[in-house]
């Protein structure tokens, strides 16, 4: 099983399942159709979302400006979309995680 990334107008619908409050910030592979990510931030007031955002805009080469949060405010799983890249740019990035 792969991570099911979808094509948006603006660049890739990327889902996550956060586990924060975790020993280090990693990703984790992938479960259920999302890359898993843990940080170890705990969720409180949006901090655990920043870090991971942060987080994989670094691990995956993406300005941070690239990567915005756009369903799973409180929940566990999540979508991010980065803007301005393609499908394969994705995949490519997230593969060695996998």
């Amino acid at each position: 099983m792969t991570v099911e990334l979808t094509l948006h107008a603006e660049g890739v619908l990327l889902p996550v399942k956060a586990l924060p409050g975790s020993k280090k910030n990693e990703i984790r592979g992938q479960q259920d159709g999302a890359l898993k990510v843990s940080v170890t931030q705990i969720p409180e007031k949006g901090k655990a979302n920043k870090t991971i955002l942060e987080f994989l805009a670094k691990t995956l080469g993406f300005r941070k400006s690239q990567v915005v949060l756009v369903s799973g405010l409180t929940a566990s799983r999540k979508v991010f979309l980065i803007r301005e890249t393609t499908l394969d740019q994705v995949q490519e990035r997230i593969a060695p995680f996998l």
